[in-house]
């Protein structure tokens, strides 16, 4: 009998507007470790009040620091599509994620055509959603802040074929994208399963000796 296919995570890449699935990332193995920071978002020590120290203006700033690494002798074709073309190296999965920060050509071009045209722009170039995939419950929608590629061995072509991926993300929430997008549904439902888990912690104040008084 064998085992269940290990879980692996990732990203997907969502059109912003329409929530359709653009392109998917999968780590080629899961991190080692993940590094999250919450920031609480409080009110400040200005506000006068000593009451408002406990309070939060909303949703903490979240970010997530994850280390990945790929190696091209190891790479599998995804079910149902094409190997990755031969000499190629790491560049396809490489590409993938720094296309995900950067316009795409043709948006570039149009911005230029428009410019020469006289036409400004108002709104800045839409990049699409990210969303991290890190198990069933954590499925988060971010922006990348940071992408840094160390790439550690080459094939003759000077192709990559072993890299280490460091990829800073910022959780996106309701406060960022409001509650109708996309990305705030997602955030909503990886807030409600975190407060269904906390809900599981039914420890007495006498488990820590704390007494009211």
């Amino acid at each position: 009998m064998t085992g269940a296919v290990p879980r692996r995570g990732g990203f997907v890449f969502l059109d912003p507007e329409q929530g359709r699935v653009l392109r998917v990332v999968p780590f080629q193995y899961n991190p080692d470790s993940v590094t999250r920071t919450l920031q609480p978002r409080g009110i400040g020590a200005d506000a006068g009040d000593r009451l408002e120290a406990l309070r939060l203006q909303g949703p903490p700033r979240e970010t997530f620091r994850i280390d990945a690494e790929f190696d091209a002798t190891d790479q599998v074709a995804p079910a149902g599509g094409p190997a990755p073309p031969a000499g190629s190296g790491l560049f396809g999965m490489l590409s993938a994620l720094e296309t995900a920060v950067a316009p795409t050509a043709a948006q570039l071009t149009r911005q230029n055509d428009l410019a020469a045209q006289g036409i400004l722009e108002i709104a800045p170039v839409q990049a699409p959603l990210p969303v991290l995939v890190l198990g069933a419950h954590r499925v988060l929608p971010v922006r990348m802040l940071d992408l840094d590629v160390t790439e550690e061995a080459y094939d003759g072509e000077l192709s990559p074929i072993r890299a280490r991926v460091t990829l800073t993300v910022r959780v996106l929430t309701v406060d960022d994208v409001g509650f109708d997008h996309k990305a705030g549904g997602l955030y909503l439902q990886y807030q409600q399963g975190r407060e269904r888990f906390a809900a599981l912690v039914g420890y007495g104040p006498g488990t820590v000796g704390y007494t009211s008084g």
